[in-house]
């Protein structure tokens, strides 16, 4: 693609002044760097993402509200974690990470490990046992 060419499509990039590095010709043929906001069908792709995560939090949320599952699993969904990147965050073994999700554990969890998951969420104790229900 030639650099006069790299695509401009508003995208969720564009809205924050973000842009991508990509490689394009010059004038000449050489391959040099250009920066783009991103073109149409990857704008499409990551709202598409951007979406089914809000979605996935929701849903994590609503059985955090019913019992069925700890605010772990909603803050997880919320960062745009999985259970191997939470555990690696809170330097535990995944199947340790996996039980925290069982209301009942979660309940039983010390101070000292929970202040490892707000850490790891980037929120305080207090945020990570009373997620907001509206």
């Amino acid at each position: 693609m030639e650099k006069e060419n790299v695509p401009q499509h508003d995208s969720n990039l564009s809205k924050k002044n973000l842009k991508e590095l990509v490689y394009a010709t010059d004038e000449n043929g050489n391959y040099t760097t250009a920066l783009s906001t991103g073109w149409e069908p990857k704008a499409i792709a990551l709202s598409n993402a951007i979406d089914e995560i809000k979605e996935r939090a929701e849903e994590a949320r609503l059985r955090v509200q019913i019992g069925e599952i700890s605010p772990i699993c909603y803050y997880m969904e919320l960062n745009k974690m999985d259970l191997t990147i939470l555990a690696g965050y809170v330097e535990m073994w995944k199947w340790r990470v996996k039980r925290h999700f069982n209301p009942a554990i979660f309940a039983k969890l010390s101070d000292k490990i929970l202040q490892k998951y707000a850490d790891a969420f980037e929120i305080s104790i207090a945020e990570l046992k009373n997620i907001k229900t509206d």
